[in-house]
């Protein structure tokens, strides 16, 4: 599958538009939105949503929207509101228009006034708990409420008076008048309004009745002119309703709602409500922590815009929920990477090197290409210097069968720079190797030594010229596939899905970093600079993915 974004694959929703289009539905416009709730960060599965929505508008010359579903303003906020454009727009797309459910709340209460005066809704006194009872079961038709029989008259009275903040919160509801008989629950006289006294981070208390979900989003798709709802599985029962409440209504624009499967992605959740609990409780350092599946959070970690839209493509969409496992989007962000990322040195356990041999106060100034197969990508600076540093597990004083770096004795290349032979190793009074006094090859440079072959070739940085690093190693955040699945999501939580670096260093090219600057840290992983816990002596660098899947299978 190509990852150039420029070639989508046919799916069942591309196939509906087309045939639309064919048959000049709509007049010809495809018009689409995403609409979220303000009510946390986006994650990854809002990201196949957005993907696909402004996808198809952009593939059809359509337009699309971004609309904030803001009718529950208990648990909104303009912080998310924030997130949630900034993480659009960082994934690449750009809304048509910006509106918010709350931009109609005068033409929704006027719509609602209109069905009760058509005498399709009305006023009902049962608390929440008798509306459960009343509403029956999968094999049992529920049963009408006393209050369904209210006149007209008296219903429009008791709405306005709910809207002019005369009654308490819960003491009424505003409910469709459709089947208590009905097979589908959903078309039981849901509810459509209730009395809420609750600050909006909008209307602030100009309201204290807030309209009901699946009585806003079809009203609000219609205001819109959206030709095509797209929405996840979950709302494929709900479809009668959003259809018989523009039928009522006898809206000029009825909008398609087309269900799709949601993304089910192994290793994570994408409930609100329990990755709020993760920040709120504080197993994680925030919504953007580098282990969260927001994409706050997968930017944090180093994901590209790039590839989370190539892996939403890949996965594709069906009628069907699966699970995706984590290896297809950790291979996305791979494959970007190991063709953009350049390629730097950082040493995560240092080891001393003294090259004997080299003069003292000489400095070089290496020149090493930023990637192997793009030379456009130029080249970069690497002093090298008579002290250095190099991994403690790239050497070995007894060293185990094949082993291809440094040993007592033995001679190793430094990578862009030369061969050199390990003579002495000093010890601590506790036996620990502290460092290595060695001697280097002066004519090795760029070429192999006369008349033997070096095999090893390891990274390594100048002493003097490196600079202190924190490297983060994260992992998955769980450690089983289906947290969800379990009695308690947090008992499955990964005791080991961040192991903290603190006495790194990295090459002196690394200096002043960017915020988001992506690397290549050679023979050890893809690395993002983190540019909000950087301070001035530490930067500090996120593991994005290991070079290659190491994760143990079950």
């Amino acid at each position: 599958m190509s990852t150039n974004d420029t070639q989508p694959a046919s799916n069942f929703i591309r196939q509906i538009i087309a045939n639309d289009l064919k048959e000049n539905k709509n007049e010809g416009k495809v018009i689409t939105r995403f609409p979220p709730e303000p009510n946390g960060y986006l994650h990854i599965g809002h990201a196949k949503s957005i993907c696909l929505n402004f996808g198809i508008a952009a593939e059809n010359n359509g337009r699309c929207n971004l609309r904030f579903d803001d009718t529950n303003p208990e648990k909104e906020s303009d912080e998310y509101v924030q997130a949630i454009k900034r993480d659009v727009e960082w994934l690449g797309f750009e809304w048509s228009e910006l509106h918010h459910a709350s931009d109609y709340f005068e033409q929704l209460y006027s719509f609602a006034i209109q069905l009760i005066e058509q005498g399709q809704a009305y006023v009902d006194s049962l608390s929440a708990e008798q509306i459960r009872e009343y509403r029956g079961t999968l094999t049992e038709p529920g049963k009408e409420s006393p209050d369904r029989s209210r006149s007209i008259a008296e219903n429009l009275d008791l709405f306005k008076r709910m809207r002019a903040g005369e009654f308490a919160d819960g003491q009424y509801v505003l409910r469709a008048k459709i089947d208590m008989a009905s097979p589908n629950i959903n078309m039981r006289d849901p509810a459509i309004y209730r009395i809420r006294r609750v600050h909006h981070q909008r209307t602030g208390n100009d309201w204290c009745i807030y309209p009901m979900y699946d009585y806003t989003h079809c009203i609000s798709d219609a205001i819109e002119g959206i030709t095509h709802s797209l929405c996840t599985l979950e709302f494929e029962d709900h479809r009668p309703l959003y259809d018989w409440v523009l039928e009522q209504l006898k809206t000029p624009c009825h909008p398609q709602q087309i269900e799709f499967a949601r993304l089910q992605l192994e290793y994570t959740i994408v409930s609100k409500r329990k990755l709020n609990q993760l920040v709120t409780e504080k197993h994680v350092h925030g919504w953007d922590d580098p282990r969260m599946p927001t994409i706050a959070g997968l930017r944090r970690a180093g994901f590209t815009p790039k590839s989370i839209r190539d892996f939403c493509e890949r996965i594709g969409l069906t009628k069907q929920n699966s699970w995706i496992e984590m290896g297809v989007l950790e291979y996305c962000i791979r494959e970007d990477l190991n063709d953009n990322a350049p390629r730097a040195m950082a040493v995560l356990q240092p080891l001393r090197i003294v090259i004997d041999n080299y003069p003292e106060v000489q400095t070089e100034q290496l020149e090493v290409g930023n990637h192997p197969q793009k030379p456009e990508l130029g080249k970069r600076i690497v002093p090298f210097s008579k002290v250095i540093l190099i991994e403690q597990d790239d050497f070995a004083e007894v060293p185990p069968p094949k082993f291809k770096r440094l040993i007592a004795g033995g001679e190793v290349r430094l990578r862009g720079a030369y061969v050199i032979q390990c003579n002495k190793v000093i010890k601590d009074a506790d036996g620990n190797i502290i460092e290595l006094r060695c001697s280097y090859d002066p004519d090795t440079l760029g070429k192999n030594p006369e008349g033997r072959k070096v095999k090893g070739v390891i990274h390594w940085v100048s002493e003097q010229h490196s600079y202190p690093a924190e490297l983060r190693l994260y992992n998955r955040l769980f450690k089983v596939p289906s947290p969800d699945n379990e009695p308690n999501f947090l008992d499955a939580i990964n005791p080991e899905s961040l192991e903290v670096l603190s006495d790194c260093r990295v090459e002196a090219s690394l200096a002043q970093p960017q915020p988001e600057n992506r690397y290549q840290f050679e023979r050890i992983g893809y690395f993002c600079f983190d540019a909000i816990d950087s301070i001035e002596g530490k930067l500090v660098f996120n593991r994005t993915v290991t070079l290659r899947d190491n994760w143990e299978k079950d």
